[in-house]
């Protein structure tokens, strides 16, 4: 199957970078309501300055996608799920970037797991979201796969249709550990650099590693708890990347502190509890960092 018609749900810095990807290369609709509508057409989205003149869709509108892209914040995916019913048929694919573990059993529970290829979102070397601009160098990457055999057409069709349009994509051995790698990543970075409000490259020392390496630990002994095949790779493979991290560009989480936004505690530090009280396995830094964030965000607010 070709895709050619393209839906994206949310237009934050990830869903801006694929709207103006794909703009130009397939039939691709925004959808949101009503109200976020009308502030796009207000102000015209940006990606490095450029206005991306775009084709706006709303819940009641009809018309079966062949890739439905969900890009909201974790706390829009409730919404994002609804929204998205008109527009799924039996060969959609959907693919969801948010953080996170769970978007993807959530959208499978509404619409099956036959439609559903698991994913996240490799950012930028730097990436600044203000209002509906963003401002962002280096090369995006989707990391997407299936651990379901009958799923592996589909994720064949995705690859060409990535390879014909030039987005940069990665398809690991196994897709689940890659997530859970990419969670503990989160668990770490995002957390701690909004906290101490460090940029990259200012958590190159001795005190922010052991910070680091105790919240691997944790991650790592709820990954065993779950089963998930390779967990003892967990803490090498996250500090390697965390190694690479360099330069003034500031995470995610601490952007959304600054700005006075909701984090996404909840799917970082949150999880890990929750999984840890499942499990009967204590999470003392995850529930520390919690409890700060949640500070943060209240004195924000």
């Amino acid at each position: 199957m070709d895709i050619k018609n393209v839906i994206i749900c949310g237009l934050g810095a990830i869903g801006l970078t694929y709207a103006d990807k794909l703009n130009d290369v397939c039939n691709l609709r925004i959808l949101a309501d009503k109200t976020r509508i009308d502030r796009y057409l207000k102000d015209t989205p940006k990606v490095n300055g450029k206005e991306l003149k775009l084709n706006y869709i709303t819940p009641d509108d009809s018309g079966i996608a062949d890739l439905i892209i969900i890009s909201t914040k974790f706390n829009g995916l409730d919404d994002a799920i609804k929204y998205i019913k008109n527009f799924v048929g039996e060969n959609t694919i959907i693919i969801s970037l948010l953080n996170g573990l769970a978007s993807e059993e959530k959208i499978a529970k509404v619409y099956g797991k036959d439609k559903i290829l698991h994913s996240y979102f490799i950012g930028t070397k730097s990436s600044v979201r203000v209002g509906n601009s963003v401002v962002q160098d280096g090369k995006p990457v989707i990391v997407f796969g299936t651990p379901y055999k009958e799923n592996k057409e589909k994720e064949n069709n995705l690859k060409k249709f990535f390879d014909k349009n030039k987005i940069d994509y990665k398809i690991p051995d196994n897709i689940i550990y890659s997530l859970w790698a990419k969670f503990a990543t989160n668990v770490v970075i995002n957390q701690l650099s909004a906290i101490l409000n460090l940029t990259f490259g200012q958590t190159k020392n001795d005190y922010f590693r052991s910070l680091e390496l105790n919240i691997l630990d944790e991650v790592t002994n709820v990954a065993k708890a779950e089963n998930v095949d390779g967990y003892q790779n967990i803490k090498n493979d996250v500090m390697a990347i965390l190694d690479k991290m360099t330069g003034d560009s500031k995470t995610s989480m601490l952007q959304d502190i600054i700005a006075g936004r909701k984090t996404e505690v909840d799917i970082f530090a949150g999880d890990v509890i929750r999984m840890g009280k499942r499990h009967g396995i204590d999470t003392p830094c995850n529930q520390m960092l919690y409890n700060m964030i949640r500070v943060m965000e209240e004195v924000k607010r």
